[in-house]
C-alpha cells in the first residue's frame, strides 16, 4: 500500500510548481472539517492541489466520511487507510462516488508469496537474490519492514559494501534489533549508559563492530535529514509523506530531531567516518574504537 500511495503521489505532484500545491495531512486528530477544509482549498499557482492522509485507523475512517460531500475538479486526494474496512463503510462508499475516483484493497501477503515479493523488490534495488532472500525470515512479515530492511541493504551496497551472508545477517534486524533499538533510542542527544549495554550485547551475539558503526551512523544521517526538513517548516506528515524510511521510523526521528543540535549530529557523522578510516587503517581495534567512538558521540 505505501509503495502504492507514493508511486500515485509521485505522479500527482509532477504537475505542481508551488509548495502550497501539496499538503499531507496527519490522521491522528484529523476531524472531518479539517479534513474537509484541505480539500475544498483552490489552488494557487498550481493546476490542482493534491491532498494527502495516510495511515488513517480502521475505525476512524468512516467518521471522514462527510468530508467528502463536496470535492472540486481541482483537488485530488489520496486517503489511505492501515486495515481492512468493514463491507458497506462509510468511507468506501463515499469515495467511490466520486467522479474518476478508484477504491484499491491490498490484500495481506502471506507464507511463500512474501518472499517472493521480497526478491521481486530486491531485483527493483539492484540487490543480488541471494541477499533478498534472507530478508522475509529474520523480519515480521510486513512488506513496509522487509521494504525498510531491503532499502537498508541497497544503502550499504551502494556504499562500496559487498553483501556476502554474513555481512546481511548482521546488517538485518533479526533477533538482535531490540539490541540495536536501545542504543539509537540512547543515542541522542548524547549516548548514556544503556547505549554502552546495547552496543556490548551487540558484539557478544556476534555482531561486527563496523557494521555496528554503521548503523549508528546511518540513524545520525536520517536524524539530521528530518531535522533539516524540520528548520524548513515541515510538519511530520510531511515528512512521512516524502521520505521513503517507514512511518513510524520517521515518527521516532522526528521526536529525536526536535532536541538534536545539526551541528552535534554533523561531529557524530564525521567521527564515524574517522572510525572506520582508523579501522580500515590498523590504527585502532575495531571493539576498542566502537566504545570509543561512542564515548566521543
Amino acid at each position: 500500500m505505501e509503495q502504492d500511495a507514493a508511486r500515485v503521489l509521485a505522479e500527482w505532484r509532477t504537475g505542481i510548481v508551488s509548495d502550497f500545491g501539496f499538503e499531507a495531512i496527519e490522521p491522528i486528530g484529523l476531524s472531518p472539517g479539517r479534513l474537509r477544509d484541505a480539500i475544498i482549498q483552490a489552488p494557487f499557482l498550481d493546476p490542482w492541489r493534491v491532498v494527502a492522509v495516510r495511515g488513517i485507523a480502521p475505525n476512524r475512517a468512516d467518521a471522514l466520511a462527510a468530508a467528502l460531500d463536496d470535492v472540486p475538479d481541482t483537488t485530488r486526494l489520496l486517503l489511505a487507510v492501515g486495515g481492512r474496512l468493514p463491507p458497506g463503510g462509510k468511507l468506501a462508499k463515499a469515495f467511490a462516488g466520486l467522479p474518476d475516483s478508484a477504491v484499491r484493497e491490498h490484500q495481506r501477503l502471506r507464507g511463500r508469496k512474501v518472499a517472493d515479493w521480497a526478491v521481486a523488490r530486491g531485483r527493483e534495488l539492484g540487490l543480488p537474490v541471494a541477499a533478498a532472500a534472507l530478508v522475509p525470515p529474520v523480519t515480521p512479515p510486513e512488506l513496509a519492514v522487509i521494504d525498510s530492511e531491503l532499502r537498508k541493504l541497497a544503502d550499504y551496497q551502494a556504499g562500496g559494501g559487498s553483501l556476502d551472508r554474513d555481512t546481511v545477517r548482521q546488517l538485518l534486524a533479526g533477533g538482535r534489533e531490540d539490541d540495536m533499538f536501545r542504543l539509537t533510542d540512547d543515542l541522542l542527544p548524547r549516548p548514556g549508559p544503556a547505549a554502552f549495554k546495547a552496543a556490548r550485547s551487540l558484539l557478544r551475539g556476534g555482531g561486527s563492530p563496523t557494521t555496528i558503526a554503521y548503523r549508528i551512523a546511518r540513524h545520525l544521517s536520517l536524524v539530521l535529514e528530518v531535522r533539516s526538513r524540520m528548520d524548513r517548516g515541515q510538519t511530520l506528515a510531511d515528512v512521512q509523506a516524502e521520505m521513503r524510511e517507514h512511518p513510524f521510523v520517521l515518527q521516532k526521528a522526528y521526536d529525536t530531531a526536535s532536541a538534536s543540535d545539526p551541528g552535534r549530529l554533523e561531529e557524530g557523522l564525521r567521527a564515524c567516518l574517522e572510525y572506520e578510516w582508523e579501522v580500515k587503517s590498523g590504527q585502532v581495534e575495531a571493539e576498542a574504537g566502537l566504545d570509543a567512538l561512542l564515548a566521543r558521540l
